[in-house]
Protein backbone atom coordinates (compact mmCIF):
# COMPACT_ATOMS: atom_id res chain seq x y z
CA UNK A 1 0.00 0.00 0.00
CA UNK A 2 1.49 3.01 -0.72
CA UNK A 3 2.45 5.65 1.80
CA UNK A 4 3.87 9.03 2.47
CA UNK A 5 4.81 11.32 5.23
CA UNK A 6 2.26 14.01 6.43
CA UNK A 7 3.11 16.03 9.60
CA UNK A 8 5.78 14.19 10.21
CA UNK A 9 4.09 10.92 10.09
CA UNK A 10 3.86 8.57 7.66
CA UNK A 11 -0.15 8.15 6.53
CA UNK A 12 -1.25 5.64 4.08
CA UNK A 13 -2.60 6.55 0.87
CA UNK A 14 -6.35 5.92 2.17
CA UNK A 15 -5.60 6.99 5.39
CA UNK A 16 -4.37 10.16 4.67
CA UNK A 17 -7.99 11.38 4.54
CA UNK A 18 -8.78 10.53 7.64
CA UNK A 19 -9.03 13.68 9.83
CA UNK A 20 -6.62 13.21 12.87
CA UNK A 21 -3.45 14.59 14.26
CA UNK A 22 -1.15 13.78 11.43
CA UNK A 23 -3.79 15.33 9.00
CA UNK A 24 -4.63 18.63 10.86
CA UNK A 25 -2.97 20.52 8.32
CA UNK A 26 -4.31 19.17 5.29
CA UNK A 27 -7.74 19.91 6.70
CA UNK A 28 -7.15 23.08 7.13
CA UNK A 29 -6.16 23.52 3.31
CA UNK A 30 -8.79 21.38 2.06
CA UNK A 31 -11.78 23.30 4.43
CA UNK A 32 -10.13 26.95 3.29
CA UNK A 33 -10.08 25.75 -0.58
CA UNK A 34 -13.50 24.92 0.03
CA UNK A 35 -15.10 27.80 2.13
CA UNK A 36 -13.02 30.09 -0.38
CA UNK A 37 -14.55 28.86 -3.40
CA UNK A 38 -18.07 29.37 -1.41
CA UNK A 39 -16.97 32.77 -0.28
CA UNK A 40 -16.02 33.40 -4.00
CA UNK A 41 -19.32 32.27 -5.49
CA UNK A 42 -21.48 34.30 -3.16
CA UNK A 43 -19.43 37.55 -4.29
CA UNK A 44 -20.03 36.96 -7.86
CA UNK A 45 -23.70 35.82 -7.55
CA UNK A 46 -25.92 38.82 -9.24
CA UNK A 47 -29.74 36.56 -9.12
CA UNK A 48 -31.02 33.93 -7.07
CA UNK A 49 -31.15 30.94 -9.30
CA UNK A 50 -29.47 30.40 -13.14
CA UNK A 51 -32.63 29.29 -14.67
CA UNK A 52 -31.22 25.97 -15.49
CA UNK A 53 -34.01 22.74 -15.75
CA UNK A 54 -33.67 19.53 -14.15
CA UNK A 55 -33.23 17.81 -17.92
CA UNK A 56 -30.21 20.19 -18.27
CA UNK A 57 -28.78 19.65 -15.01
CA UNK A 58 -29.76 15.93 -14.80
CA UNK A 59 -26.78 15.45 -17.85
CA UNK A 60 -23.87 16.77 -15.63
CA UNK A 61 -24.98 14.78 -12.30
CA UNK A 62 -25.67 11.44 -14.40
CA UNK A 63 -21.85 11.89 -16.07
CA UNK A 64 -20.31 12.05 -13.14
CA UNK A 65 -18.30 8.74 -12.67
CA UNK A 66 -18.63 8.31 -8.82
CA UNK A 67 -16.15 4.81 -8.53
CA UNK A 68 -13.72 6.84 -10.68
CA UNK A 69 -12.09 9.54 -7.52
CA UNK A 70 -10.86 12.68 -8.71
CA UNK A 71 -7.93 12.16 -5.99
CA UNK A 72 -7.57 16.04 -5.72
CA UNK A 73 -9.75 18.67 -3.84
CA UNK A 74 -9.24 21.45 -6.27
CA UNK A 75 -10.48 19.06 -9.20
CA UNK A 76 -13.64 17.99 -7.05
CA UNK A 77 -14.08 21.78 -6.61
CA UNK A 78 -14.18 22.72 -9.89
CA UNK A 79 -16.62 19.77 -10.41
CA UNK A 80 -19.10 20.49 -8.06
CA UNK A 81 -18.77 24.06 -9.33
CA UNK A 82 -20.13 22.94 -12.15
CA UNK A 83 -22.91 20.28 -10.40
CA UNK A 84 -23.64 22.69 -7.61
CA UNK A 85 -22.62 25.78 -6.73
CA UNK A 86 -23.30 27.50 -10.31
CA UNK A 87 -26.85 26.49 -10.14
CA UNK A 88 -27.63 26.64 -6.34
CA UNK A 89 -30.72 28.56 -5.54
CA UNK A 90 -29.21 31.50 -3.60
CA UNK A 91 -30.88 32.72 -0.39
CA UNK A 92 -28.54 35.54 0.59
CA UNK A 93 -29.62 36.94 -2.64
CA UNK A 94 -32.25 39.91 -2.19
CA UNK A 95 -34.80 38.91 -4.74
CA UNK A 96 -34.64 35.45 -3.38
CA UNK A 97 -38.42 35.65 -2.08
CA UNK A 98 -39.91 32.57 -1.97
CA UNK A 99 -40.18 29.96 1.15
CA UNK A 100 -38.76 30.29 4.42
CA UNK A 101 -35.45 30.33 3.44
CA UNK A 102 -33.11 32.94 5.34
CA UNK A 103 -29.77 33.96 4.73
CA UNK A 104 -27.51 32.68 7.58
CA UNK A 105 -25.41 34.58 10.17
CA UNK A 106 -21.50 34.08 10.34
CA UNK A 107 -21.51 32.56 13.86
CA UNK A 108 -23.71 30.01 12.84
CA UNK A 109 -21.08 29.22 9.79
CA UNK A 110 -18.80 28.68 12.66
CA UNK A 111 -20.37 26.35 14.83
CA UNK A 112 -21.21 24.19 11.73
CA UNK A 113 -17.98 24.06 10.77
CA UNK A 114 -15.97 23.16 14.22
CA UNK A 115 -19.52 20.65 15.20
CA UNK A 116 -18.60 18.72 11.70
CA UNK A 117 -15.22 18.32 12.06
CA UNK A 118 -15.37 16.93 15.68
CA UNK A 119 -18.44 15.26 14.89
CA UNK A 120 -20.31 14.51 18.54
CA UNK A 121 -23.17 12.70 18.67
CA UNK A 122 -25.99 14.06 20.43
CA UNK A 123 -27.84 10.97 21.66
CA UNK A 124 -25.25 9.87 24.72
CA UNK A 125 -23.14 11.60 27.18
CA UNK A 126 -20.10 9.13 26.37
CA UNK A 127 -20.55 10.34 22.83
CA UNK A 128 -21.14 14.08 23.31
CA UNK A 129 -19.97 15.89 26.79
CA UNK A 130 -20.13 19.35 26.83
CA UNK A 131 -22.41 19.25 23.51
CA UNK A 132 -25.17 17.49 25.77
CA UNK A 133 -24.79 20.61 28.36
CA UNK A 134 -25.03 23.31 25.57
CA UNK A 135 -27.93 21.83 24.17
CA UNK A 136 -29.90 21.43 27.22
CA UNK A 137 -28.62 25.12 28.31
CA UNK A 138 -30.22 26.30 25.10
CA UNK A 139 -33.39 24.42 25.25
CA UNK A 140 -33.82 25.82 29.18
CA UNK A 141 -33.12 29.03 27.26
CA UNK A 142 -35.34 29.09 24.92
CA UNK A 143 -38.52 27.49 26.87
CA UNK A 144 -37.52 30.93 29.50
CA UNK A 145 -37.90 33.02 26.36
CA UNK A 146 -41.29 31.04 25.49
CA UNK A 147 -42.13 31.31 29.32
CA UNK A 148 -43.10 27.60 29.82
CA UNK A 149 -42.04 27.39 33.51
CA UNK A 150 -39.69 25.87 35.80
CA UNK A 151 -40.40 22.05 35.02
CA UNK A 152 -40.09 22.76 31.10
CA UNK A 153 -38.10 20.41 28.78
CA UNK A 154 -37.12 19.64 25.34
CA UNK A 155 -34.70 18.77 22.89
CA UNK A 156 -33.72 19.74 19.43
CA UNK A 157 -34.61 18.42 16.14
CA UNK A 158 -34.43 18.52 12.16
CA UNK A 159 -37.25 20.39 11.64
CA UNK A 160 -40.68 21.46 12.99
CA UNK A 161 -42.15 18.67 10.56
CA UNK A 162 -39.92 16.32 13.21
CA UNK A 163 -41.16 18.58 16.14
CA UNK A 164 -44.88 18.49 15.75
CA UNK A 165 -44.65 14.74 14.77
CA UNK A 166 -43.13 14.47 18.40
CA UNK A 167 -45.53 16.44 19.96
CA UNK A 168 -48.08 14.71 18.42
CA UNK A 169 -47.03 11.48 19.73
CA UNK A 170 -46.57 12.30 23.34
CA UNK A 171 -50.22 13.93 22.77
CA UNK A 172 -51.45 11.06 21.71
CA UNK A 173 -49.98 8.45 24.54
CA UNK A 174 -51.01 11.02 27.20
CA UNK A 175 -54.99 11.03 25.91
CA UNK A 176 -54.73 7.21 26.16
CA UNK A 177 -57.38 5.12 23.71
CA UNK A 178 -60.23 6.35 22.25
CA UNK A 179 -61.40 8.24 18.91
CA UNK A 180 -58.50 10.37 18.80
CA UNK A 181 -58.99 13.64 17.30
CA UNK A 182 -56.82 16.48 16.42
CA UNK A 183 -58.07 20.28 15.96
CA UNK A 184 -55.86 22.33 13.83
CA UNK A 185 -55.96 25.57 12.01
CA UNK A 186 -57.55 25.25 7.97
CA UNK A 187 -54.20 27.58 8.01
CA UNK A 188 -52.15 25.46 9.88
CA UNK A 189 -48.82 23.22 8.29
CA UNK A 190 -49.42 19.95 6.59
CA UNK A 191 -47.13 18.11 8.96
CA UNK A 192 -50.19 17.81 11.45
CA UNK A 193 -52.27 15.78 8.79
CA UNK A 194 -48.75 14.11 7.93
CA UNK A 195 -48.06 13.25 11.54
CA UNK A 196 -51.17 12.18 12.05
CA UNK A 197 -51.03 9.38 9.60
CA UNK A 198 -47.95 8.28 10.59
CA UNK A 199 -49.10 7.38 14.00
CA UNK A 200 -51.64 5.52 12.57
CA UNK A 201 -54.98 7.30 13.77
CA UNK A 202 -58.32 7.82 11.71
CA UNK A 203 -58.51 8.81 8.33
CA UNK A 204 -60.69 11.98 9.41
CA UNK A 205 -58.64 12.50 12.88
CA UNK A 206 -57.90 16.09 12.14
CA UNK A 207 -60.49 18.49 11.90
CA UNK A 208 -59.81 21.55 10.37
CA UNK A 209 -60.90 25.07 12.22
CA UNK A 210 -62.11 27.61 10.23
CA UNK A 211 -60.18 30.99 10.38
CA UNK A 212 -61.58 34.65 10.25
CA UNK A 213 -60.76 37.27 7.75
CA UNK A 214 -56.70 37.57 9.14
CA UNK A 215 -56.57 33.70 8.53
CA UNK A 216 -56.38 33.09 12.22
CA UNK A 217 -57.84 30.25 14.15
CA UNK A 218 -61.92 31.54 15.36
CA UNK A 219 -62.14 30.96 19.48
CA UNK A 220 -65.89 30.33 18.37
CA UNK A 221 -65.00 27.82 15.72
CA UNK A 222 -62.48 26.01 18.07
CA UNK A 223 -64.80 25.89 20.54
CA UNK A 224 -67.76 24.44 18.68
CA UNK A 225 -65.64 21.93 17.31
CA UNK A 226 -64.19 20.73 20.81
CA UNK A 227 -68.15 20.84 21.81
CA UNK A 228 -68.98 18.16 18.98
CA UNK A 229 -66.20 16.12 19.53
CA UNK A 230 -67.41 15.48 23.14
CA UNK A 231 -71.03 14.97 21.70
CA UNK A 232 -69.70 12.15 18.87
CA UNK A 233 -67.93 10.69 22.20
CA UNK A 234 -64.96 11.31 20.33
CA UNK A 235 -61.49 12.59 22.27
CA UNK A 236 -59.71 15.70 21.21
CA UNK A 237 -56.07 14.02 22.25
CA UNK A 238 -54.51 17.68 20.69
CA UNK A 239 -55.18 21.27 19.74
CA UNK A 240 -52.51 22.71 17.16
CA UNK A 241 -52.56 26.73 17.14
CA UNK A 242 -50.18 28.56 14.76
CA UNK A 243 -47.77 31.25 15.35
CA UNK A 244 -46.79 31.85 11.93
CA UNK A 245 -48.57 30.49 8.99
CA UNK A 246 -46.63 29.38 6.08
CA UNK A 247 -48.80 31.37 3.88
CA UNK A 248 -49.97 34.23 5.37
CA UNK A 249 -48.05 34.88 8.27
CA UNK A 250 -50.98 34.63 10.44
CA UNK A 251 -50.90 34.26 14.18
CA UNK A 252 -53.54 32.83 15.94
CA UNK A 253 -55.32 34.22 19.16
CA UNK A 254 -52.81 32.22 21.79
CA UNK A 255 -54.82 33.26 24.99
CA UNK A 256 -58.58 32.51 23.83
CA UNK A 257 -56.96 29.13 22.27
CA UNK A 258 -55.28 28.45 25.62
CA UNK A 259 -58.09 29.06 27.81
CA UNK A 260 -60.44 26.60 25.95
CA UNK A 261 -57.83 23.94 26.13
CA UNK A 262 -57.65 24.49 29.55
CA UNK A 263 -60.95 24.14 30.28
CA UNK A 264 -61.82 21.20 28.10
CA UNK A 265 -58.55 19.29 29.82
CA UNK A 266 -56.54 19.59 25.85
CA UNK A 267 -52.99 19.33 25.07
CA UNK A 268 -52.25 22.49 23.24
CA UNK A 269 -49.32 22.28 20.54
CA UNK A 270 -48.19 26.03 19.65
CA UNK A 271 -46.40 25.02 16.01
CA UNK A 272 -44.18 28.39 16.26
CA UNK A 273 -41.65 27.41 13.45
CA UNK A 274 -41.94 30.44 11.72
CA UNK A 275 -42.98 33.24 14.48
CA UNK A 276 -40.58 31.93 17.21
CA UNK A 277 -38.22 35.11 15.41
CA UNK A 278 -40.93 36.76 17.65
CA UNK A 279 -38.81 36.18 20.96
CA UNK A 280 -35.63 37.91 20.37
CA UNK A 281 -37.52 41.15 18.64
CA UNK A 282 -37.82 43.94 21.84
CA UNK A 283 -41.29 45.26 19.64
CA UNK A 284 -42.62 42.31 18.90
CA UNK A 285 -42.22 39.95 21.34
CA UNK A 286 -46.07 40.59 22.72
CA UNK A 287 -47.38 38.92 19.37
CA UNK A 288 -46.95 35.64 20.77
CA UNK A 289 -48.69 36.13 23.94
CA UNK A 290 -50.18 32.89 25.57
CA UNK A 291 -47.69 31.00 23.72
CA UNK A 292 -46.38 30.83 27.31
CA UNK A 293 -49.52 28.69 28.40
CA UNK A 294 -48.75 25.78 25.87
CA UNK A 295 -48.22 22.13 26.77
CA UNK A 296 -45.78 21.56 23.68
CA UNK A 297 -44.08 24.65 21.34
CA UNK A 298 -41.82 23.76 17.86
CA UNK A 299 -39.70 26.52 17.24
CA UNK A 300 -37.20 26.62 14.03
CA UNK A 301 -33.60 28.60 14.32
CA UNK A 302 -33.30 27.72 10.85
CA UNK A 303 -35.94 30.13 9.69
CA UNK A 304 -36.12 33.64 12.05
CA UNK A 305 -33.34 32.96 13.73
CA UNK A 306 -30.82 32.90 10.62
CA UNK A 307 -29.04 29.50 11.21
CA UNK A 308 -28.34 26.71 8.83
CA UNK A 309 -30.53 23.59 8.48
CA UNK A 310 -31.02 21.83 10.54
CA UNK A 311 -31.94 23.90 13.67
CA UNK A 312 -35.17 23.44 15.41
CA UNK A 313 -36.24 22.39 18.63
CA UNK A 314 -39.61 21.21 20.16
CA UNK A 315 -40.10 22.31 23.68
CA UNK A 316 -42.57 20.84 26.49
CA UNK A 317 -44.35 22.20 29.80
CA UNK A 318 -43.47 19.51 31.60
CA UNK A 319 -40.84 17.21 31.32
CA UNK A 320 -42.40 13.98 32.48
CA UNK A 321 -44.22 13.65 29.07
CA UNK A 322 -40.91 13.24 27.19
CA UNK A 323 -41.33 9.77 28.68
CA UNK A 324 -43.41 8.90 25.90
CA UNK A 325 -40.30 8.70 23.66
CA UNK A 326 -38.08 7.29 25.92
CA UNK A 327 -36.37 3.55 25.66
CA UNK A 328 -33.38 2.55 27.52
CA UNK A 329 -31.43 0.53 24.97
CA UNK A 330 -28.97 -1.67 27.76
CA UNK A 331 -25.65 -1.57 25.15
CA UNK A 332 -26.35 2.59 25.04
CA UNK A 333 -28.68 4.31 27.47
CA UNK A 334 -29.54 1.69 30.55
CA UNK A 335 -31.68 2.82 33.31
CA UNK A 336 -28.73 2.68 35.67
CA UNK A 337 -27.96 5.94 33.80
CA UNK A 338 -30.16 7.15 35.07
CA UNK A 339 -30.10 6.45 38.60
CA UNK A 340 -26.19 7.73 38.30
CA UNK A 341 -28.16 10.74 36.68
CA UNK A 342 -25.72 11.00 33.33
CA UNK A 343 -27.48 13.02 31.04
CA UNK A 344 -28.33 11.18 27.82
CA UNK A 345 -30.19 13.31 25.52
CA UNK A 346 -31.36 10.29 23.29
CA UNK A 347 -34.07 9.73 26.71
CA UNK A 348 -35.96 12.76 25.23
CA UNK A 349 -35.63 12.10 21.13
CA UNK A 350 -37.10 10.48 18.17
CA UNK A 351 -33.92 10.18 16.98
CA UNK A 352 -30.85 8.12 18.19
CA UNK A 353 -27.29 9.69 16.28
CA UNK A 354 -27.84 13.22 16.52
CA UNK A 355 -25.66 15.86 14.97
CA UNK A 356 -24.47 19.11 17.31
CA UNK A 357 -26.49 21.27 15.80
CA UNK A 358 -27.28 23.27 18.87
CA UNK A 359 -23.59 24.27 18.52
CA UNK A 360 -24.64 27.35 15.62
CA UNK A 361 -27.37 28.76 17.63
CA UNK A 362 -24.59 28.78 20.87
CA UNK A 363 -22.29 30.45 18.64
CA UNK A 364 -24.53 33.13 17.71
CA UNK A 365 -25.88 33.98 21.04
CA UNK A 366 -22.78 34.47 22.31
CA UNK A 367 -21.35 36.50 19.26
CA UNK A 368 -24.58 38.70 18.43
CA UNK A 369 -26.81 38.24 20.86
CA UNK A 370 -30.14 37.88 20.91
CA UNK A 371 -30.77 41.35 20.46
CA UNK A 372 -29.42 41.55 17.50
CA UNK A 373 -31.20 38.34 15.93
CA UNK A 374 -34.49 40.25 17.02
CA UNK A 375 -33.32 43.59 14.81
CA UNK A 376 -33.24 41.41 11.83
CA UNK A 377 -36.21 39.88 11.87
CA UNK A 378 -37.80 43.02 12.87
CA UNK A 379 -36.31 44.03 9.93
CA UNK A 380 -37.79 41.24 7.33
CA UNK A 381 -41.44 42.14 9.30
CA UNK A 382 -40.94 45.90 8.55
CA UNK A 383 -40.47 45.15 5.01
CA UNK A 384 -43.11 42.95 4.31
CA UNK A 385 -45.50 45.36 5.67
CA UNK A 386 -44.33 48.00 3.13
CA UNK A 387 -44.37 45.68 0.51
CA UNK A 388 -47.92 44.76 1.12
CA UNK A 389 -49.04 48.90 1.15
CA UNK A 390 -47.26 49.01 -2.06
CA UNK A 391 -49.06 45.84 -3.66
CA UNK A 392 -52.58 47.17 -2.21
CA UNK A 393 -51.54 50.79 -3.98
CA UNK A 394 -51.00 49.28 -7.02
CA UNK A 395 -54.46 48.99 -9.05
CA UNK A 396 -52.68 45.90 -11.22
CA UNK A 397 -52.60 43.79 -8.14
CA UNK A 398 -55.15 41.72 -5.25
CA UNK A 399 -53.11 41.40 -2.36
CA UNK A 400 -54.87 39.00 0.82
CA UNK A 401 -54.64 39.86 4.51
CA UNK A 402 -51.89 41.71 5.85
CA UNK A 403 -49.11 40.06 7.84
CA UNK A 404 -47.93 40.07 11.78
CA UNK A 405 -44.53 38.50 9.93
CA UNK A 406 -43.11 39.16 6.98
CA UNK A 407 -44.82 37.26 3.95
CA UNK A 408 -47.02 38.89 1.22
CA UNK A 409 -49.96 36.94 -0.74
CA UNK A 410 -51.06 38.76 -3.79
CA UNK A 411 -51.53 37.96 -7.41
CA UNK A 412 -51.41 39.62 -10.79
CA UNK A 413 -55.30 40.78 -11.49
CA UNK A 414 -56.70 41.43 -15.45
CA UNK A 415 -59.49 43.17 -15.98
CA UNK A 416 -62.04 42.63 -18.21
CA UNK A 417 -62.72 39.43 -20.09
CA UNK A 418 -59.02 38.45 -19.10
CA UNK A 419 -59.95 38.48 -15.80
CA UNK A 420 -61.18 34.78 -15.90
CA UNK A 421 -57.08 33.96 -17.33
CA UNK A 422 -56.11 35.37 -13.52
CA UNK A 423 -54.81 31.77 -12.16
CA UNK A 424 -52.89 31.22 -15.37
CA UNK A 425 -51.36 34.19 -15.62
CA UNK A 426 -50.09 34.16 -12.00
CA UNK A 427 -48.69 30.47 -12.56
CA UNK A 428 -46.89 31.56 -15.97
CA UNK A 429 -45.45 35.09 -14.28
CA UNK A 430 -44.01 32.44 -11.43
CA UNK A 431 -42.61 29.51 -14.15
CA UNK A 432 -41.18 32.81 -16.14
CA UNK A 433 -39.44 34.19 -13.68
CA UNK A 434 -37.61 31.56 -11.80
CA UNK A 435 -36.63 30.03 -15.49
CA UNK A 436 -34.97 34.07 -16.40
CA UNK A 437 -33.15 33.54 -13.07
CA UNK A 438 -33.66 37.09 -11.80
CA UNK A 439 -35.82 36.19 -8.84
CA UNK A 440 -37.85 33.21 -7.19
CA UNK A 441 -41.00 33.86 -5.79
CA UNK A 442 -43.66 31.00 -4.52
CA UNK A 443 -46.90 30.35 -5.33
CA UNK A 444 -50.17 28.99 -2.98
CA UNK A 445 -53.89 28.92 -3.64
CA UNK A 446 -56.40 30.76 -1.55
CA UNK A 447 -60.02 30.04 -1.86
CA UNK A 448 -59.35 27.82 -4.86
CA UNK A 449 -58.00 30.49 -6.82
CA UNK A 450 -53.67 30.28 -7.42
CA UNK A 451 -52.24 33.52 -5.83
CA UNK A 452 -48.37 34.88 -5.57
CA UNK A 453 -46.27 34.67 -2.39
CA UNK A 454 -43.22 36.85 -1.05
CA UNK A 455 -41.63 35.35 2.10
CA UNK A 456 -38.95 37.97 3.29
CA UNK A 457 -36.41 36.73 5.75
CA UNK A 458 -32.83 39.13 3.91
CA UNK A 459 -32.80 41.96 5.75
CA UNK A 460 -30.56 43.02 2.62
CA UNK A 461 -34.06 42.84 0.71
CA UNK A 462 -35.08 45.98 -0.08
CA UNK A 463 -38.33 47.49 -1.01
CA UNK A 464 -36.63 48.94 -4.59
CA UNK A 465 -35.58 44.97 -5.04
CA UNK A 466 -39.45 44.19 -4.21
CA UNK A 467 -40.39 46.45 -6.49
CA UNK A 468 -38.48 45.43 -9.06
CA UNK A 469 -39.70 41.85 -8.72
CA UNK A 470 -42.99 43.05 -9.37
CA UNK A 471 -42.74 44.76 -12.18
CA UNK A 472 -41.07 41.22 -13.38
CA UNK A 473 -44.26 39.63 -12.64
CA UNK A 474 -46.66 42.27 -13.79
CA UNK A 475 -44.54 41.89 -17.60
CA UNK A 476 -44.60 38.25 -17.44
CA UNK A 477 -47.92 38.17 -16.40
CA UNK A 478 -49.58 40.75 -19.42
CA UNK A 479 -46.82 38.95 -21.82
CA UNK A 480 -48.74 35.62 -20.85
CA UNK A 481 -52.20 37.76 -21.71
CA UNK A 482 -50.52 39.26 -24.81
CA UNK A 483 -49.90 36.05 -26.63
CA UNK A 484 -53.42 35.17 -26.36
CA UNK A 485 -54.52 38.33 -27.27
CA UNK A 486 -56.65 38.70 -24.46
CA UNK A 487 -57.62 42.25 -22.90
CA UNK A 488 -55.35 42.94 -20.56
CA UNK A 489 -54.48 46.10 -17.43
Amino acid sequence: MRSRSWGGAVVTASRQHLFHAATAERYRQAVAAGTDRVARRIAAVHRPFTGITPAELSLEVDAVDLDRPLGDTEAALDELHDVYLRDAVYFHHPRYLAHLNCPVVIPALVGEAVLSAVNSSLDTWDQSAGATLIERRLVEWTADRVGLGPTADGVFTSGGTQSNYQALLMARDQAGPGRLRVLASRAGHFSVQKAARQLGLDADAVITVDTDRSRRMMPSALARELAGCRARGETVMAVVATAGTTDFGSIDPLTEIAELCERSGVWLHVDAAYGCGLLTSRTRRHLLAGIERADSVTVDFHKSFFQPVSSSALLVRDSSVLRHVTYYADYLNPLRMVEQRIPNQVDKSIQTTRRFDALKLWMTLRIMGADALGELFDEVVDRAADAWEMLAEDPRFEVVTKSALSTVVFRYLPTGDARIHADAANLYAREALAASGDAVVASTTVDGAHYLKFTLLNPETTLDDIAQVVELVAGHACGYLRERTLEFA
